[in-house]
């Protein structure tokens, strides 16, 4: 039992292209102060509030890739709550700031696994819960984009560790159950068993 981690991370971090004004013109309102319609020759639209020439407030961004931002604005960047949905399908709802993905939010990729919880500058990063789309699933918490701390992951065939995590990884002291329902305790280095100890056989 040299290796326990199967759980693959999937960086989902949903990166958002920044907003450009590019060339292009006001077609629509007042997109100095007021609201306003902006289109450019990069094939991007905006769609909303404005303040001394730059999205502030509630605005639609539409990319030129598809994408879309539904949300609020602050001085040109992202900044509060909104709804980003990538062309790929992915689909992320909750706070920004200063144009990265902030707070509390939700993100679900193309393959429909699911991130719930905390972010910080665009990463997973706090208490938060990750659901993969085989069913594996970690709750606990998180450091710049990695399981990093106190958390439990549990697989679809049953088995489950609970303990300290780091970079991804088990890391520190934690309890691996196997699915046949063995139980091992002990501590944990880079996701490898290092010092364990059984405290309860298969039924």
């Amino acid at each position: 039992m040299n290796k326990f981690l199967s759980f693959i991370f999937v960086a989902f971090f949903c990166l958002l292209p920044n907003l450009t004004f590019g060339s292009g013109k006001c077609i629509e309102g007042d997109c100095e102060n007021g609201q306003g319609t902006y289109t450019s020759q990069n094939n991007f639209k905006y769609k909303g509030e404005w303040k001394n020439g730059l999205y502030h407030g509630k605005g639609t961004y539409i990319l030129s890739d598809g994408g879309i931002y539904v949300g609020e604005f602050k001085y040109g960047m992202r900044d509060g709550q909104g709804t980003y949905s990538s062309p790929d399908g992915g689909e992320y709802i909750g706070g920004f700031k200063e144009g990265k993905k902030h707070g509390q939010g939700t993100y679900i990729s193309p393959d429909d696994s699911k991130y719930v919880g905390e972010w910080k500058n665009g990463l997973h990063h706090g208490q938060g819960t990750y659901t993969s789309f085989d069913g594996s699933k970690y709750v606990g918490k998180w450091k710049n984009g990695f399981p990093s701390g106190r958390g439990t992951i549990t697989y679809p065939d049953g088995r489950r560790y609970a303990g300290d995590w780091r970079n991804g990884q088990y890391h520190g002291k934690g309890t691996y159950t196997l699915s046949n329902g063995r139980i091992f305790k002990g501590e944990f280095k880079n996701g490898k068993f290092i010092r364990h100890r059984k405290i309860r056989d298969e039924e």
